[in-house]
């Protein structure tokens, strides 16, 4: 685990140099002190039983969102700094996703995620759909409980749960030739997650 603390102190660093902090070195410290203890905490072992959701990364950006929370830094600048600090992993999951829409059949594969992802959730019971319609063009669903928004709200910051819900929303603008991704809303600042994932057409 000390390992992976100081995997993830790392990503915080650059975190920190994007947003031009000072003592950069003790920041990194603090947090690496307030992630041992979040991964030694009850929360984390309840949070820990979902085979989908990787509890150990999701405690890593929660503690980062905390530690600059206290230097008074909005939603949106911790938002972007989180990002940044995972540039280097967010930036290769992008080329991933571009060559995949490269090819003819991306709206198939999309739509194998989709319903891949589903099972294992429903499985697992880490988020729970109140809709779930698949076509043969299209899939809509709506989820009123999610174990991510759980995890930040735990520690009192819900909001910044936006982190990955965004994730969804930037990998479908990724595959813009045949997709097309509608978020309604997310439950981050809102009460349900629902999304649509249709085929785009040559005329659309």
């Amino acid at each position: 685990m000390e390992k992976t603390i100081r995997s993830y102190s790392k990503a915080y660093r650059k975190a920190l140099t994007f947003r031009n902090c000072r003592d950069i070195e003790a920041k990194a410290a603090a947090y690496e002190s307030r992630l041992r203890e979040m991964y030694a905490s009850d929360g984390f072992k309840a949070h820990s039983v979902y085979p989908t959701t990787n509890a150990v990364h999701v405690y890593a950006v929660i503690a980062m969102c905390l530690e600059m929370k206290a230097f008074g830094l909005t939603d949106a600048e911790i938002i972007e700094a989180v990002n940044h600090g995972f540039a280097r992993r967010r930036n290769f999951f992008m080329r991933l996703i571009r060559l995949i829409d490269l090819l003819p059949n991306s709206f198939s594969i999309a739509k194998k995620w989709n319903l891949s992802d589903h099972d294992k959730r429903v499985k697992d019971g880490s988020i729970t759909y109140d809709q779930f319609d698949v076509g043969k063009d299209r899939i809509e669903y709506r989820i009123s409980k999610c174990v991510y928004v759980e995890m930040f709200e735990t520690y009192g910051i819900r909001s910044l749960c936006k982190i990955f819900c965004m994730t969804d929303t930037t990998s479908y603008e990724n595959l813009r030739r045949h997709v097309i991704f509608i978020r309604h809303s997310d439950l981050s600042d809102g009460d349900a997650c629902h999304d649509e994932i249709i085929r785009r057409r040559k005329s659309q």
